[in-house]
């Protein structure tokens, strides 16, 4: 008898039965800078177009088993950087989990320092669930986030102290929840901490409320980008979409009626473009890229599967445009200005047998 093969899902999915595990919420280490919280692009990288900004984006490149998976990812991404003098990205924004399972800085020599040695760009970075949590076996104490904040969110730029081969200096962001700024795009940066589905602050949300409206005010003509670690919309079998995540982003868009350009996450170990589109008829971007190393990449869920449901009021308007599985990959993002106005488009590229090749292109006029 034939077998009739099963069709994945084209939608967000619920992952049934979760666990609560609200209480590995941590808190949130004490700023380095001055609130509002801004760091301006041209204080770090000083040779940018104001008519065209390229940089790369990707996530969960960590990882202790098999580092085939990050070395070829950050490999491809300096390549890239080195070799497209007319459209070189001019950094790189990390969505989060740079280590793995824990965030301790002995970690960082080899799942970061050492695939991210060539690299020569500037790397601006979120902090994922496991960049924040605790290793309750560590046999020297630390507090969440202390390797991570030595690291991307320093006073000032110099080399770190468990860096073993000196290769690069810290990133000034003066906050774990932050905004890069540049003439061409802001990108806030948001925490959601170590629970499973991500947790948000309370001062963290006023803060995001007051950033959306800021920036609101200089659009169009510039674009407004987010990026959390735990991706509210997935169709994968590990995580699924996270309920909590949905809700503070959509009820901080209702209250402020005011929408991003394109939300970035990674968590999930794979590539996913979903495109949401509002009441109201605006179409917002919400793209998973979390395929940047760690070894276990995950599947998306077949529609007879019954640990998972499409069924659910918030997955109205959000459709799957395009995924890719079992391939490792980055982002390369392209903000343009035109007599028409404002780009953003983006190309995602796999990684695999040494080769590179662009699986997903997607272009949004602003």
């Amino acid at each position: 008898m034939a077998s009739t093969k099963v069709s994945k899902y084209t939608s967000p999915v619920f992952k049934l039965n979760q666990p609560d595990d609200s209480y590995k919420f941590k808190p949130l280490p004490a700023p380095t800078g001055n609130y509002p919280y801004h760091l301006n692009l041209s204080t770090i990288v000083t040779d940018t177009d104001p008519n065209k900004l390229v940089f790369q984006m990707v996530g969960d490149t960590g990882g202790n088993r098999n580092p085939g998976g990050q070395l070829m990812v950050a490999t491809a991404m300096a390549y890239q950087y080195a070799t497209e003098p007319a459209n070189q990205p001019k950094f790189l924004y990390h969505l989060g989990d740079i280590v793995y399972h824990y965030g301790e800085a002995e970690h960082y020599n080899q799942q970061f320092f050492a695939p991210f040695k060539n690299y020569p760009g500037s790397i601006f970075a979120i902090a994922g669930n496991h960049d924040s949590d605790i290793n309750p076996d560590s046999p020297v104490p630390y507090q969440s986030l202390d390797a991570f904040t030595t690291v991307f969110c320093d006073t000032e730029q110099r080399y770190i102290p468990f860096d073993t081969e000196k290769s690069r200096k810290s990133m000034v962001q003066p906050n774990i929840f932050w905004t890069l700024e540049s003439p061409l795009v802001s990108i806030i940066g948001l925490h959601s901490n170590v629970p499973k589905f991500g947790v948000v602050t309370a001062e963290q949300r006023a803060w995001f409320v007051e950033e959306l409206i800021r920036i609101n005010a200089n659009r169009p003509g510039k674009a407004l980008i987010v990026c959390i670690h735990h991706a509210p919309y997935s169709a994968d079998t590990n995580h699924g979409s996270s309920r909590q995540m949905i809700h503070f982003l959509e009820d901080v868009f209702k209250e402020t009626n005011i929408k991003p350009d394109a939300v970035f996450s990674g968590h999930v170990h794979n590539y996913q473009r979903f495109t949401k589109t509002y009441a109201d008829g605006i179409c917002v971007p919400y793209i998973v890229a979390g395929a940047g190393g760690f070894d276990e990449l995950h599947d998306l869920a077949l529609i007879n599967d019954p640990r998972f449901t499409a069924d659910d009021v918030l997955f109205d308007g959000v459709k799957l445009d395009a995924y890719c599985e079992h391939k490792h990959g980055f982002l390369k993002l392209t903000i343009k200005k035109t007599p028409q106005g404002v780009t953003l488009s983006g190309d995602y590229y796999i990684v695999y047998d040494n080769m590179v090749s662009i699986a997903d292109s997607f272009c949004k006029h602003i």
